[in-house]
């Protein structure tokens, strides 16, 4: 069969590909507008109700929680601190006093913490009436005044601020030129009335006076009698 013989059909199909468009161009763009105006339509309704499907409840609840995240972020207004007229700790220190009792007694820079358990044994006659732990800091005042006294003594013969058990750090050359350290007890009498006395002798006045194991201190006229050891003085 020839070109010529071959039904039309066939020809277009050869040569195009395809049917021919049988439609005008007048028809398109109609069909073009028709498709924008619906387009805008929709576009139309869209902008009318943003929120189409979505309840005015759910609407509420995330203005609130936009509000309490506006407030977090925000927080309310602290209000200022009040003055606060105590002393601090360096002005305390200069004015030496506790609780509105001024103190007579400054430690000294070489004041520390005792390395061993020491104890005070009270007796009055044979019998011991209290037992007293002094090494949980570096000095111990005795005293009548219960304000400020760590070794409480009521004796009237005692004065309020009678006497200081203080541990110093203290440093020893050898003959051989080593330097050995060691904190030690001290006892030293505030210029009491009725003085401080270690193994029966007055200990002089405003002066450190060492302390060793099995020393009996006694304070004014009180017949309380007060043994100083430490947990290893028996080995």
């Amino acid at each position: 069969m020839s070109a010529r013989d071959e039904p039309p059909h066939f020809r277009q199909r050869e040569r195009g590909g395809g049917r021919t468009n049988s439609r005008s161009p007048r028809r398109d763009r109609r069909d073009d507008r028709e498709r924008e105006r619906d387009r805008d339509r929709r576009y139309a309704q869209v902008k009318r109700e943003p929120d189409a499907g979505y309840g005015a409840r759910e609407r509420e609840r995330e203005r609130e929680d936009d509000r309490q995240r506006y407030d977090e972020d925000a927080g309310e207004p602290k209000s200022p601190p009040k003055p606060d007229f105590s002393s601090s700790g360096l002005l305390a220190k200069e004015s030496n006093q506790v609780k509105g009792v001024a103190l007579k007694y400054h430690e000294p820079p070489e004041a520390r913490k005792p390395t061993q358990n020491w104890r005070l044994y009270v007796f009055k006659g044979d019998e011991q009436v209290d037992l007293i732990h002094v090494y949980s800091q570096s000095c111990f005042l005795v005293g009548r005044d219960a304000v400020v006294a760590d070794i409480h003594v009521q004796h009237p013969s005692c004065s309020k601020q009678h006497a200081v058990l203080q541990f110093r750090a203290v440093s020893k050359r050898s003959q051989y030129g080593d330097v050995k350290s060691d904190v030690k007890p001290y006892i030293l009498d505030l210029d009491s009335t009725n003085g401080t006395y270690v193994n029966g002798q007055e200990v002089p006045k405003s002066r450190y006076y060492e302390l060793r194991v099995n020393d009996v201190l006694k304070f004014g006229t009180s017949a309380r009698e007060y043994v100083l050891l430490h947990e290893d003085a028996g080995k």
